[in-house]
């Protein structure tokens, strides 16, 4: 029997039919998960390479309850070595960069695969943080200090940053950045990653679309989909 429940912000599906688990023991598995599994996070179980249970979160599984494990995905490799795999996704389909943690598990002795996909923000902290980017202009190249850089820009194939009314090239697309800038460095729209510090106002546009307006006077938009990061990095 399949079984179709919502919970909280999502929707958890779970599908049973070959498992003999009991109410009280699912009940126990969801309780676990919800209290480490940070807000957010994608969540999928798989059994005997079949995914059985679904938690889509800000980056939406490409699965459904009942699909095959793909060969090549993170489920597999776990289900095949039994062993934990990580793996960090920063050139994904998506907008934001993702991270990838699959556990091998039993489920009523059966071997499976839990599989956490990590929103952005939850993203462990495993590298070194940039403290330069090297730009170039024309022939040159500089090293323009982080946090002198107001701003970054995807715009026809390249990435370009500013810094004190300059304009310079970058050799790492926004989705790389987004895991070598510090804190104060927020993604606003597909196109641009905003540092805070460099913002002089926000306003909104004649349809109510968000504006940030820097301290030069430039202004950037801001997308449906970034607006609650700026709200939680500007507190407003």
């Amino acid at each position: 029997m399949i079984q179709n429940e919502s919970k909280n912000k999502g929707d958890w599906l779970m599908e049973m039919n070959d498992l003999n688990l009991s109410k009280d023991e699912l009940e126990q598995f969801r309780t676990i998960l919800k209290d480490w599994i940070p807000s957010g996070s994608s969540i999928a179980i798989a059994v005997d390479n079949i995914y059985v249970y679904i938690s889509k979160g800000i980056h939406p599984l490409q699965v459904e309850v009942g699909d095959e494990v793909d060969k090549e995905s993170v489920a597999a490799k776990v289900l095949k070595t039994r062993t934990k795999i990580e793996i960090s996704l920063e050139n994904s389909l998506f907008d934001k960069p993702y991270y990838t943690i699959g556990y091998p598990i039993y489920i009523d002795q059966h071997e499976a695969a839990l599989i956490i996909i990590l929103s952005s923000t939850s993203i462990p902290d495993k590298r070194e943080l940039n403290k330069f980017i090297t730009g170039k202009q024309n022939e040159d190249w500089t090293p323009i200090p982080i946090e002198e850089i107001s701003h970054f820009e995807s715009l026809q194939k390249r990435t370009w940053f500013y810094s004190n009314d300059d304009q310079y090239i970058s050799s790492f697309t926004l989705k790389e950045l987004q895991t070598k800038l510090p804190d104060y460095f927020v993604r606003i729209h597909r196109s641009y990653i905003l540092n805070i510090y460099f913002v002089k106002k926000i306003t909104k546009d004649i349809t109510s679309n968000f504006i940030i307006v820097l301290k030069n006077n430039i202004e950037l938009p801001v997308s449906q989909s970034y607006i609650s990061d700026i709200r939680k990095a500007l507190e407003f």
